[in-house]
């Protein structure tokens, strides 16, 4: 490990309070709650030196206005990346660089659909994303998912019975490459069938992959959507919050030119620019320069070691308990439990012990009780403890009926 790869000798863990970062856990929790990194994975060191190369390799023109677009360093690397993982043509002038995904929904959620308008999203899903929307005026109608993600027959009921009510549908959301918060990877004939009704219905999908490049297994991963689709009626969006840190608010969208140049054309940007100049300039020498694979190839490894732990902890201790299944990659591990237990008591047996974890149905009607635990914000040593703690809390309300798990 180098410098380079984790936070170093920067200690960024000094101010991490909630007058600087958005949430900090209490002394002494195991926290299996927020979906980002642990500030040990945050590389602080390499992130100062690619603003140093950046303002040296620009200089002024990285404090001014930056091209509308996104500056086309970053949008070449990001090009090539969607390229050679999809087999199919990606230029720079597929992608837009945005604040994050939580901007790219606002942006695709204002440019795409009008206030009133219906998106249909997985019965789960990511819940933030949700309220960007709906505090849009967007009304969301959820769509049945089973283990391989979003069903397209019932996709296809949803938008008929959209339709028949005189509601027009904006899009369609979906999050189909290590799904937030199940975990699911939809694998490529479901995708295909997706689009496939989709497209018969006339309707834009937007596909959130915030996840997609952090597959732990070595497995080569299904085509994205936007691929598959070759840029007809799929808009892509990709971040850099989960592979490098959720502070640089930097992400970037692929889609169609003709798409991708009337989103840049918005007062958004033609008021000020690219979005986050500064920082994608930084971030645009790291995919450049091979250090952003170099990262990578670290952080898959990190989440591999903890993802097994707290895996392997449970399997060990819980197995009884409730129905799990190991995700490929991302961030989550999705625990589904049988009747008689209930979300409430499940979270406040794990805070009893203090381990924080999500209720299943934060992210939409979860058909009975379930629990998401991440992985990505606690070290191995604390998520085997925490597995531990989970299942001597929770065993002592075990009633009967209880399943385990394939």
């Amino acid at each position: 490990m180098t410098a380079a790869h984790r936070a170093g000798a920067l200690s960024h863990t000094r101010r991490w309070d909630t007058t600087v970062v958005q949430a900090v856990s209490r002394p002494g929790v195991l926290d299996l709650g927020p979906g980002y990194l642990e500030p040990e994975l945050l590389p602080v060191d390499l992130v100062r030196d690619a603003y140093a190369t950046a303002l040296a390799e620009f200089g002024a023109a990285a404090l001014s206005y930056g091209a509308d677009q996104g500056n086309e360093v970053l949008r070449v690397g990001l090009a090539a990346r969607e390229a050679a993982a999809s087999g199919y043509p990606c230029g720079p002038e597929h992608v837009l660089v945005t604040a994050g995904t939580s901007q790219a929904l606002h942006l695709v959620g204002t440019a795409m659909a009008a206030p009133g308008d219906t998106v249909l999203v997985d019965r789960l899903s990511y819940d933030f994303g949700r309220r960007v929307l709906t505090d849009h005026g967007l009304r969301l109608r959820e769509v049945r998912l089973d283990e391989g993600g979003m069903d397209p027959r019932a996709l296809h009921d949803a938008l008929t019975a959209e339709r028949v009510a005189g509601r027009h549908v904006g899009f369609v959301l979906l999050n189909p490459t290590f799904h937030n918060p199940t975990g699911t990877l939809v694998g490529i004939d479901r995708r295909r069938e997706l689009l496939a009704v989709a497209a018969l219905h006339g309707v834009l999908v937007v596909e959130d992959d915030a996840y997609a490049e952090l597959g732990l297994d070595g497995t080569d991963l299904p085509p994205s959507l936007v691929s598959l689709a070759e840029y007809d009626g799929v808009i892509r969006l990709g971040t850099f919050a989960k592979t490098i840190g959720p502070g640089l608010r930097l992400g970037w969208l692929v889609a169609h030119p003709a798409v991708v140049s009337g989103l840049a054309r918005r007062g958004t940007f033609v008021s000020g620019g690219c979005v986050n100049h500064t920082t994608s300039l930084a971030i645009a020498t790291l995919v450049r320069d091979g250090h952003y694979d170099q990262r990578l190839d670290w952080l898959r490894s990190c989440l591999r070691e903890r993802r097994d732990a707290l895996v392997n902890a449970l399997r060990a201790g819980a197995d009884d308990l409730a129905e799990f299944t190991t995700p490929g990659g991302g961030f989550f591990l999705w625990l589904r439990f049988p009747p008689g237990r209930t979300e409430d008591e499940l979270l406040a047996a794990a805070a009893s012990v203090g381990v924080n974890a999500a209720a299943g149905s934060r992210f939409g009607t979860a058909g009975g009780s379930a629990i998401r635990l991440a992985y990505s914000f606690t070290p191995p040593g604390g998520l085997a403890e925490a597995a531990a703690r989970l299942a001597a809390a929770w065993r002592p309300a075990a009633g009967p009926g209880q399943r385990r798990h394939p």
